[in-house]
């Protein structure tokens, strides 16, 4: 029943993107897809007629209920009747207000994954935020992941744009192969579109010091623009913000236009935003997914914020899900960097999460230090009744484990849940 729905739903796609003839942006990657995906709609949404995925809408059934235009009725019969027939009008009947530019984010979870999106529609550019160890239950080695994403980038034309994280090694590998134009961004010198001269502005409040937001000056063919990106932390959104920047240079936007744009892109929730917890504390919110590479990314930013001297650190951490035999390393690797990067208590939800404690404890953390917890609602409790007024706590952990619990309970205003934190409606609901 499912294979015939999706079947349906490519067939009718296809006819509606050959009526309309929108560009497309294509985004895949390990980390980072949907950051990337609001930036870029940010930019290009200031000069064209755009539309982006929502919610998570970036597989079989997602990709093509984007392109009509439609949220999924879930199971109602009824429902999926009425998206047919909203997709029937659009073929017979020109809608002058569809979008110009569709921006699509392409989730690969197994093998043939990618070629089944791009067997609905092809990109006029594709944009690759970075190849990492994520869904290696199904792949077996990252060597197979950047397989299966280079596929978005070889299948661009001459005339399209590669837009790829030069940052990353396994993605500047996939630029090579690209017969498209290619556009780089990074932080690195060798990046023609880049970010330099960092700062992470606070100010100074009672309980703690809060964020203002990351600036830094857009570096593309000598050419610079000051950026500020209000209440955003993190490396993921200044790689997002750059991804965003290529593609408006892609589309003959100047550097100004570009970073004005900006302005308006909000970190997705769960990805590194910041909220207001309980007794005065601040929360850094990474409760949507992990791997090993956005945990680091994660702990790194984590390190850069000080607090008070008598102010503690708390990073709580959950499973990462989906690394298959590098599970064990990969959890590891995370604990000894959370020492390192000066937590006072670490907190590990999930049975993964365990080898979080050991990697940390074989690193130099003391025992006493390091507190383990089955599930997110007990190690949210317990955290409640710990932290003090100016204390920093980080949270994050893959979906399965629920880390927005964690969240929940020690933010101040619980009742913006739905508004603030993800997996706060639908099927999520009382799990």
């Amino acid at each position: 029943m499912k294979w015939l729905l999706q079947q349906k739903l490519k067939y009718i796609a296809k006819l509606v993107l050959l009526k309309y003839k929108p560009d497309i942006v294509g985004i895949t990657g390990s980390v980072g897809k949907t950051s990337a995906k609001d930036a870029i709609f940010a930019v290009l949404s200031s000069k064209h007629k755009v539309r982006r995925n929502i919610k998570n809408y970036n597989n079989e059934i997602g990709l093509p209920l984007t392109i009509i235009g439609t949220e999924s009725p879930g199971k109602s019969m009824l429902g999926w009747l009425r998206v047919f027939w909203q997709a029937f009008i659009l073929i017979i009947k020109k809608d002058k207000n569809y979008p110009e530019i569709l921006v699509l984010e392409m989730g690969i979870d197994r093998p043939g994954d990618m070629k089944y999106l791009l067997g609905i529609t092809k990109a006029n550019v594709g944009v690759l935020t970075l190849i990492g160890p994520v869904h290696l239950e199904f792949f077996g080695s990252v060597e197979k992941i950047a397989e299966e994403k280079a596929i978005l980038i070889k299948n661009l034309k001459k005339n399209g744009w590669a837009v790829i994280n030069y940052d990353d090694q396994k993605s500047k590998e996939v630029a090579e192969i690209s017969k498209a134009r290619v556009l780089s961004f990074g932080l690195n010198s060798g990046a023609s579109v880049k970010a330099q001269e960092l700062k992470f502005s606070f100010e100074k409040s009672k309980s703690a010091d809060h964020l203002l937001g990351i600036s830094f000056k857009l570096n593309y063919n000598e050419a610079f623009v000051p950026v500020l990106l209000p209440d955003v932390i993190g490396y993921n959104a200044i790689y997002a913000s750059l991804a965003a920047a290529a593609v408006g240079i892609a589309y003959d936007m100047n550097l100004v236009d570009i970073a004005n744009a900006l302005r308006r892109f909000k970190s997705p929730p769960g990805r590194m935003n910041l909220i207001d917890g309980v007794k005065h504390t601040m929360i850094i919110d990474d409760s949507y997914n992990s791997s090993p590479q956005s945990a680091k990314s994660a702990l790194d930013i984590f390190s850069k914020i000080k607090i008070g001297a008598k102010n503690k650190k708390f990073a709580v951490l959950g499973d990462m899900l989906e690394l298959g035999s590098y599970s064990e390393a990969g959890h590891r690797e995370v604990g000894e960097y959370a020492y390192q990067a000066g937590i006072n208590k670490l907190i590990v939800v999930g049975e993964r999460a365990r080898d979080i404690g050991r990697g940390a404890e074989a690193a130099g953390m003391l025992r006493d230090n390091i507190f383990r917890f089955k599930d997110s609602k007990t190690a949210a409790k317990f955290l409640e009744d710990r932290i003090r007024q100016g204390d920093l706590i980080l949270v994050k952990g893959s979906q399965g484990v629920r880390m927005e619990h964690v969240v929940k309970e020690i933010m101040t205003e619980p009742t913006r849940a739905k508004e603030l934190l993800v997996r706060q409606g639908g099927l999520w609901l009382g799990t």
